[in-house]
């Protein structure tokens, strides 16, 4: 129940709510007792009596109850909307504010489908624990407490015999409580998984279709969804015995109270005392159905919450996991940053399986471009992942400007860098909104400038809508090569005094990549420059070329000093690696 109790913790942070929902739950559970009584008054005395005079009376009694019933009931509906969807929304914003937080080395072993499950999905079931679990719980013990206490008013024995099912429910609910929980877990990985094949095949549908995999990937779809078909039908089924067996057991309670209910009317003495516990029984019949009610709302949630649990399980996974140092944790860089980069003796591993970068050490004084060739796997993108520490160094330094940066505020030091990826990534909004994310006060003028440094301008200009032209998920209404200028041009407007550009020419054409060069180049100038390249005309101007191999520096120089030496890089620019 532990985790069912943090779902509940979320609720201390909105006291008055929860008061006066409560309020509001006590105010028209003590009302339900009214009707009975008016019956049993109607029954034992009025008709009896034949006082006519009393009825209207009774009967406006009963409807007034009614009314202010309904009327403390859409009260405490609105408030426990309220109140939960508060709480929902602070369990979303804690849950992505955590995402944001975690290191990349756990997203390397997620799943993007997984995670947008427990985001979406997962975060709806535990809102149905919030809800219903006020809704019906906190409604229905007060109800079962002060019906109960009102049998027991009107008579102490019926009452005990009323209680003679109540162990069987207990015990059916214990049961249920036990042999569900793996079936629901079981229904939120399938959840997960289908989602998750269904990520990805929507993403990878040009090659699905390229390769003429669609009667494949839709048996595979198929085999997910029956999956989870499987585990839905299998949890039902438990469902499906409990359920009924909990109504038996009432229907039980509805029985026994009938039978010896009535027995117990006939055996009065005399007349008088017949219509009296005639009235005291007809008052208890319709009690009881208001004693049995909330206890069979208790059995619905009971599996709502067995469900929900899953979910919070899985949940509470990603707020439970071990999250990098803060954006905000450090020092600032000395400013202005002048980008005297140094790495000495930098040793790293993704995993335990072997070591990617094995004592690695360079140098880029101000200014500088730095080249990083090698084979794939060499080791220099990784190089590039510990300057902007989206992982943190195994053992060694990483300074700039004589500052370790493992002391140094994350957020300072990426405000320092522009990266270029081999793949830019484009958001789905416009080229205005896309560029923005490197200064959100941008002018159109200082956009148009950053546009026309990346050569850019001419495209842009040329879209339905200029700027404000939607370029669609991950920019798919664009070229390869317009995408790469537009994240160009997006570096060129943060202005950074460090660049990273990770092969930011492989992707493109000729023309493409001349236009690409030029950007570059314009954009390098008078910034410290990490470069990874497999194309010579990339890397031939470079102040420093390193050569990277199995995680090791095997050389360095400029071009003209490796290509005389005739190691490695000379081998490289033979073959048509660096051609």
């Amino acid at each position: 129940m532990s985790t069912v109790f943090r779902v509940f913790s979320y609720l201390r942070r909105y006291p008055l709510l929860a008061t006066l929902q409560l309020v509001c739950a006590v105010l028209m559970t003590v009302l339900v007792i009214v009707f009975p009584g008016v019956t049993q008054t109607i029954t034992s005395e009025v008709i009896p009596q034949r006082d006519f005079g009393r009825v209207l009376p009774l009967t406006a009694l009963a409807l007034g109850t009614f009314f202010a019933t309904n009327l403390f009931n859409s009260l405490r509906i609105i408030l426990n909307n309220t109140f939960e969807q508060r709480v929902i929304f602070d369990i979303r914003s804690d849950l992505y504010e955590k995402i944001q937080r975690l290191p990349m080395r756990w997203f390397d072993n997620q799943r993007t489908g997984d995670v947008m499950t427990r985001v979406t999905e997962d975060v709806m079931a535990m809102e149905r624990v919030l809800i219903d679990g006020i809704e019906m719980g906190v409604v229905a013990v007060l109800q079962i407490l002060v019906v109960g206490g009102y049998l027991f008013y009107l008579d102490p024995k019926l009452a005990l015999i009323t209680m003679i099912p109540m162990p069987f429910l207990i015990g059916g609910a214990w049961a249920y409580t036990k042999i569900s929980p793996p079936r629901h877990k079981k229904v939120r990985a399938a959840t997960s998984d289908l989602n998750s094949l269904l990520h990805d095949n929507i993403d990878g549908i040009f090659q699905i279709k390229t390769f003429t995999r669609e009667k494949e990937e839709h048996e595979r779809f198929n085999e997910s969804s029956n999956i989870l078909r499987k585990a839905t039908l299998h949890l039902m089924k438990g469902w499906a015995v409990y359920t009924p067996s909990m109504e038996l057991g009432r229907n039980l309670g509805y029985v026994l109270v009938l039978a010896f209910g009535a027995w117990s009317v006939m055996n009065a003495p005399d007349q008088d005392t017949l219509h009296a516990k005639t009235g005291i029984f007809v008052a208890y019949l319709v009690a009881l159905s208001l004693f049995y009610e909330p206890i069979s709302r208790l059995n619905g949630l009971n599996h709502l919450i067995l469900g929900g649990r899953a979910a919070a399980r899985r949940v509470f996974e990603i707020l439970d996991a071990e999250e990098e140092s803060s954006l905000d944790e450090g020092d600032f860089l000395p400013q202005p940053v002048k980008g005297h980069v140094v790495l000495d003796e930098v040793f790293f591993s993704y995993s335990k399986d072997g070591r990617t970068l094995k004592g690695v050490s360079m140098e880029a004084l101000p200014g500088q471009m730095i080249a990083l060739v090698g084979h794939t796997g060499a080791g220099k993108s990784t190089v590039i992942n510990l300057l902007t520490r989206f992982y943190e160094s195994d053992s060694g330094t990483i300074s700039i400007d004589g500052v370790p940066i493992s002391g140094v505020r994350k957020s300072s030091l990426r405000d320092a860098m522009g990266y270029v990826t081999q793949e830019s990534f484009l958001f789905n909004g416009s080229v205005r909104e896309n560029l923005a994310l490197a200064k959100s006060d941008a002018s159109d003028q200082e956009m148009w400038a950053a546009l026309t440094a990346a050569n850019a301008t001419a495209f842009v200009e040329a879209l339905p809508n200029g700027l404000d032209t939607n370029v669609g998920e991950r920019g798919i209404k664009l070229s390869v090569g317009e995408k790469q200028r537009i994240s160009i041009a997006r570096v060129i407007l943060k202005n950074p005094p460090i660049l990273l550009l990770d092969e930011a020419t492989a992707s493109v054409d000729t023309e493409t990549e001349k236009l690409i060069q030029g950007a570059l180049e314009r954009l390098m100038v008078n910034r410290t420059s990490f470069v990874i390249a497999h194309r010579l005309s990339t890397v031939r101007n470079a102040d420093r070329i390193y050569v990277l191999e199995n995680g090791k520096v095997i050389e360095e120089g400029d071009h003209d000093t490796l290509i005389i030496h005739d190691g490695a890089y000379a081998q490289l620019c033979r073959q048509s690696l660096m051609a």
